[in-house]
C-alpha cells in the first residue's frame, strides 16, 4: 500500500548540511543558489519531522509544503471565445 506523502522545504545557513537531512526523509532536490532542501515524509510524522529539523543550529526555517491541500481540479469560468464561432463556413 502506497502512503501518502508530503513535502517540507528546509531552508539552511550552509549547504555543507543538506545530505545529513536524508535520514529524515527523501530528498528530492536541493538549490545551490538559494540554499534550500526539499525532501519527502510521510504525512503522519510531518509535524513530528519539522520541531526536529527545525531544533538543528544549521537550519533557517522549515516549513511544510502546502500541494496536498491546494485544489487541483480548475473550473473555466469565462467560456472559450475560440469555441463561441463556427469555422466551418463552406466555400
Amino acid at each position: 500500500m502506497l502512503q501518502k506523502r508530503q513535502g517540507i522545504v528546509v531552508w539552511l545557513h550552509s549547504l555543507k548540511h543538506a545530505k545529513s537531512l536524508r535520514r529524515f526523509g527523501n530528498v528530492l532536490y536541493v538549490s545551490k543558489k538559494l540554499k534550500y532542501v526539499v525532501l519527502y515524509c510521510n504525512k503522519e510524522e510531518v509535524d513530528s519531522t519539522l520541531e526536529r529539523i527545525s531544533a538543528y543550529s544549521y537550519v533557517k526555517k522549515a516549513e511544510p509544503s502546502y500541494k496536498p491541500f491546494v485544489k487541483t481540479e480548475f473550473e473555466n469560468s469565462r467560456p472559450d471565445k475560440a469555441k463561441e464561432y463556427d469555422y466551418k463556413m463552406g466555400f
